[in-house]
């Protein structure tokens, strides 16, 4: 209610009919959610990873504050373990200029070296595939003296940093992906058809893995997914220990671009 209201006070009251940008509205819910939602890190389409010099079993706690600009919120701890979930855009066998993400290893040239965010640097060498030519996985080896928050982690310079949540007790949950109901800033100006300009891709619903901590989210809770948007766990379908989340809008406009 509070983004309403904020919204409501920036387009004022006018008598005579207007139109009001949707950027005006998903404009108003980031100003109002991004001092308070909590942070959260949520895989929403998983590609697996393989830290194969980490042994098998063991972990290491990592953290990250609940939010930036407040320590008062305290921290947040997820393990890094052997096998993570990371997100399939943070892996490009044939990259393109400027992907700073995860590249394979070519000839004598190693793989590329990316930041897995408040853990450790890592470097890729190699992947693999499906019968059907898919990426399934990604090897890497990891850097013990490059965790985050330790001396050594300046020590490494890299240009990639990717969020990623471990597959052992990564929360797997239900997230809708809403966007923009129609195509078109004015559906039905001129007299058109606005069923005409209905967006086919306005609800995308997949199974997200999210940080452990996300099981004791309450129905109506909001966070920020880190990389993805704002999101509220659902009021109706929400369960405890089984959160169902809705995205309010994502982190910035990305209409029109």
């Amino acid at each position: 209610p509070e983004s309403i209201q904020l919204f409501c006070e920036r387009i004022g009251v006018s008598k005579a009919d207007g139109w009001i940008d949707m950027s005006t509205l998903e404009g108003a819910l980031r100003d109002d959610l991004d001092p308070k939602a909590p942070r959260a890190i949520a895989v929403l389409r998983p590609l697996r990873l393989i830290v194969d010099n980490f042994h098998e079993g063991e972990s290491v706690e990592c953290t990250s504050p609940v939010h930036p600009h407040h320590p008062e919120m305290g921290l947040r701890r997820f393990p890094f373990t052997r096998e993570l979930w990371i997100e399939q855009e943070d892996f490009m066998e044939v990259p393109t200029k400027g992907y700073h993400r995860f590249t394979p290893p070519v000839g004598d040239q190693p793989g590329s070296r990316v930041r897995l965010k408040y853990g450790y640097v890592v470097e890729c060498t190699g992947f693999d595939k499906d019968a059907d030519g898919r990426v399934t996985a990604v090897h890497v080896k990891y850097f013990e003296d490059s965790k985050s928050g330790t001396p050594g982690a300046d020590n490494y310079k890299v240009k990639g940093n990717i969020t990623w949540v471990s597959a052992a007790t990564a929360l797997a949950a239900e997230v809708r992906l809403y966007d923009r109901l129609f195509t078109e800033a004015q559906p039905d100006a001129g007299g058109k058809d606005f069923k005409a300009a209905l967006n086919p891709n306005a609800l995308e619903t997949v199974t997200a893995y999210l940080e452990p901590g996300m099981k004791d989210a309450v129905a109506d809770q909001r966070f920020q997914f880190e990389r993805h948007g704002y999101f509220v766990a659902d009021r109706v379908d929400s369960q405890p220990g089984k959160p169902v989340f809705n995205r309010v809008t994502t982190l910035k406009d990305s209409w029109g671009k």
